[in-house]
């Protein structure tokens, strides 16, 4: 959209109390001058400033979107194939949740999305305990021509991912090397940031030119190209997370791109993008302001109707505060440890699931748990015997991974590690689904950023789940942080703004009239 030439003049400075309805007309530059003549000088100038001009315009270019706003991949299909939709249709992109979902409900988004005309992405989550299907997933996307995935929970770089990155780089007739395949990752350690801007591994490089996979040649190309261009700090966020405060974590990924360009010499830009605890404008202008080349969300976009979530579930996070959240164990990589930060306002499921992983650091096996302690479990989480529970989990893994049940079958607490991941994974289906009767089982994968958003969102239309859409919210964020960022240039110019200003939710129609 080109922007509007002519000034918005207050002649007066102590006559600007309709300053909040003029900021908002983000195309049209806003000058200030003391009371006189038309051609008196420029006491304040506030620029135009239009949403897609914030963050990265060259990401945004090479990406083929308008606004620098990506939506988070939320696992098992919570960031859904008509969320992808409506963010790529507004110029936006949108990652499909891959994570956790059978491999044919996987291909089939792919399929959904393809040729769809905007840009979109996928989701592929490291899993460490099932590496066929990460490797699985990342042939499915070579072979389908996905150009674009988010690579999450990574701890080190594997072979699929840089069979992924590396698949058909080639050199152009001026020299310009090209990898077709382009990977978004999202850390929130700078160490895991230090191995996605380095080149692929050379020892992963020589596996796949053993395998046939690469050529000599492109294996070279390979070593002078970073694993991703683009790498999304992730501070406090729902499900996989750190818990890191984003005005430490990203200052410091940031500042290790511009280290890791310059020792390499790539000839791209390494970018930093920001993820968690965006979804009021003022977290998405203080993301900018620190030099973001753009913004993820995640934990807002789950409570907006085009969510692969249930109704039971968006009715949670509209009621949400920021102290509603709290850590639990992970399905995926339950035996290690690792957490997800879940909402725990109206369910039982992180205490539940912190019992469980008690449970199995004290036994070697599903044996060894005191008669009573079992009783409990059988009634009150599992509603069933356990051995009905491992009977329906072997034959789970007997088709999805035949090597887990040969192990459960030798090593008792690899057997109970399984049937108390069948509890945590359950808990997420039975969330999605809104299944009734285990309301208080719900694992709905939430970070702070949800209360932050109800707060701001409080008396506008946009607090009724029913009016949440993800681009419309998406919209608010950018032009809210348009709009603060022209407001503090005022007040960087030493002018007191209204006591009344704010930035509210605006419908659509709204938004467009300003930037008209």
């Amino acid at each position: 959209m080109p922007l509007r030439n002519e000034y918005i003049q207050l002649i007066s400075t102590d006559n600007i109390h309709n300053i909040s309805e003029v900021l908002r007309k983000l195309s049209q530059p806003v000058r200030i001058t003391s009371a006189g003549p038309a051609n008196a000088p420029c006491d304040v100038y506030v620029p135009p400033l239009l949403p897609e001009q914030l963050g990265d315009r060259a990401f945004c270019r090479e990406i083929g979107i308008r606004y620098p706003y990506l939506g988070g991949s939320m696992a098992k299909g919570i960031s859904s194939v008509a969320m992808a939709e409506e963010l790529g249709r507004a110029g936006m992109l949108g990652f499909f949740g891959a994570a956790g979902l059978p491999f044919a409900a996987v291909e089939a988004a792919v399929d959904k999305l393809a040729g769809a005309g905007f840009p979109c992405g996928f989701n592929l989550i490291h899993s460490p305990h099932e590496p066929d299907l990460e490797a699985a997933l990342a042939e499915l996307y070579i072979r389908k021509n996905v150009c674009l995935v988010e690579a999450s929970a990574f701890l080190a770089l594997t072979l699929p991912l840089v069979r992924y990155r590396t698949h058909g780089i080639h050199r152009t007739a001026d020299g310009t090397i090209i990898a077709p395949n382009r990977i978004i990752a999202k850390v929130s350690r700078e160490e895991l940031a230090e191995k996605f801007f380095s080149p692929p591994p050379e020892k992963l490089l020589r596996q796949l030119l053993n395998d046939g996979a690469i050529t000599t040649e492109q294996a070279e190309l390979a070593a002078q190209i970073p694993m991703a261009q683009e790498v999304t700090a992730e501070a406090d966020s729902g499900g996989h997370t750190d818990n890191r405060p984003a005005i430490a974590l990203f200052p410091t990924i940031l500042s290790l791109a511009g280290r890791m360009e310059q020792k390499f010499g790539y000839g791209v830009k390494l970018r930093v993008g920001l993820a968690g605890g965006i979804a009021t404008p003022t977290a998405a202008a203080a993301a900018f302001a620190m030099g973001a080349a753009y913004i993820m969300t995640g934990s807002v976009n789950q409570a907006c109707i085009e969510s692969g979530t249930s109704d039971a579930v968006r009715r949670m996070l509209a009621e949400t505060r920021q102290a509603d959240v709290t850590m639990a164990p992970a399905a995926d990589m339950f035996e290690m440890g690792v957490t997800v930060q879940v909402l725990k306002r109206g369910t039982m499921f992180p205490m539940r699931a912190a019992k469980l992983y008690d449970m199995y650091r004290s036994h070697d096996g599903l044996e060894g748990i005191p008669g009573p302690e079992r009783d409990k479990l059988e009634k009150t989480l599992f509603l069933a015997p356990l051995t009905d529970i491992w009977r329906d989990t072997r034959t789970f893994f007997l088709e999805r991974d035949p090597r887990q049940v040969e192990r459960a079958e030798r090593d008792p607490k690899h057997l109970m590690a399984l049937v108390f991941r069948w509890y945590l994974g359950q808990a997420a289906h039975w969330a999605k689904d809104g299944a009734a009767t285990r309301t208080m089982d719900y694992q709905v994968w939430c970070g702070p950023a949800m209360g932050a958003f109800n707060e701001w969102a409080a008396g506008s239309f946009l607090a009724v789940p029913e009016q949440r859409r993800v681009a419309t919210v998406a919209r608010n964020l950018l032009f809210g942080a348009a709009l603060l960022t022209r407001a503090n240039m005022l007040r960087y110019q030493d002018i007191k703004l209204p006591d009344d200003f704010r930035i509210e939710p605006l419908e659509d129609i709204h938004i467009k009239e300003y930037l008209a």
